[in-house]
C-alpha cells in the first residue's frame, strides 16, 4: 500500500557502472589474445571481417592470468550492483547467495557494423565491458555518427510506450527514454537483463572490443523466489 505522497518514483531501473584500476596492463594482452582466437576461428569458418563474436565459453577457453584478473573483476562488480539494488528487497540486511557466470564472450566490430536491439535471457543481470576502440575525439569526430559512434544504447521501460502514446509538456519525463554509454576501454556497465539494448553503428581506426556476459544470482539455500504462495 502506498502512503500519502505528492509523487512515488516507482520502478528505477538499476545500471551500474565500474572502472577496472588493472586495465590498461590486462586489455593490452586480452587484444592480443582475442586477436588470435578470432584469427583461428575465422581462418577455419571463414566470417565477417567486420564483425565477430566469439562462441560464450571463454570461462573455458582461456587459461591466463590477466584473463583471470578481469573475471574477478567483473564478478565483483556485479556483486556491488546487485547487494545494492536489492536494498529493501532481500528480506535479510546481508544474505548470503551465489553468483554463475551464464556464458561470456568477446566481440570485435568497426567499419559499420553493429548489434540491433535485444535483451538478454537465462540470467538476471548481464554486463557489457569495453577492451579497445579510438580515443574519444577520434571517435566522436566521425562526420555522421558523431558521439554516438559505437556507444551501447539502453532503452528505458517506457520507450516501448512511447509510439502509440500522446506526447505532450506534461509527459516530458517520458520522453528522453534512452541513455549511451560510451566505449571507455577499462569500463563496465553493470544492467538488468531484461533491459533492452544495442551496439550502435562504429567506425573507427582500432577495432571496437568488448567483453560481454551473463550473470545469475541465486540464495545460498532455500528457494530463489522471494514471495512464496501457501498452498490452497
Amino acid at each position: 500500500m502506498l502512503a500519502p505522497d505528492p509523487l512515488h518514483p516507482l520502478w528505477h531501473t538499476p545500471i551500474g557502472v565500474h572502472r577496472f584500476a588493472e586495465a590498461q596492463e590486462v586489455n593490452a594482452v586480452l587484444v592480443r589474445v582475442f586477436s588470435a582466437m578470432r584469427a583461428a576461428d575465422q581462418a577455419k569458418a571463414g566470417g565477417s571481417q567486420s564483425f565477430y563474436a566469439s562462441a560464450d565459453d571463454l570461462l573455458n577457453r582461456i587459461r591466463l592470468g590477466e584473463w583471470d584478473q578481469l573475471v574477478r573483476f567483473l564478478v565483483d562488480s556485479v556483486r556491488q550492483t546487485v547487494v545494492l539494488a536489492n536494498q529493501g528487497a532481500w528480506h535479510e540486511e546481508r544474505p548470503g547467495f551465489q553468483m554463475a557466470l551464464r556464458g561470456i564472450w568477446f566481440q570485435m566490430s568497426h567499419a559499420g557494423s553493429h548489434h540491433d536491439v535485444h535483451t538478454h535471457g537465462n540470467c538476471s543481470w548481464s554486463g557489457v565491458y569495453c577492451v579497445q576502440v579510438d580515443p574519444p575525439e577520434q571517435r566522436t569526430a566521425h562526420p555522421v555518427l558523431g558521439a554516438a559512434n559505437g556507444v551501447t544504447r539502453f532503452y528505458g521501460p517506457h520507450f516501448n510506450r512511447l509510439g502509440g502514446a500522446a506526447m505532450d509538456f506534461g509527459n516530458a519525463y517520458l520522453q528522453n527514454a534512452h541513455v549511451d554509454m560510451a566505449p571507455v576501454p577499462g569500463q563496465l556497465v553493470v544492467f538488468p537483463s531484461w533491459l533492452p539494448h544495442q551496439a550502435m553503428p562504429y567506425h573507427g581506426d582500432a577495432q571496437r572490443v568488448i567483453v560481454s556476459f551473463n550473470m545469475s544470482v541465486h540464495a545460498a539455500q532455500g528457494s530463489d523466489q522471494l514471495h512464496r504462495y501457501a498452498p490452497v
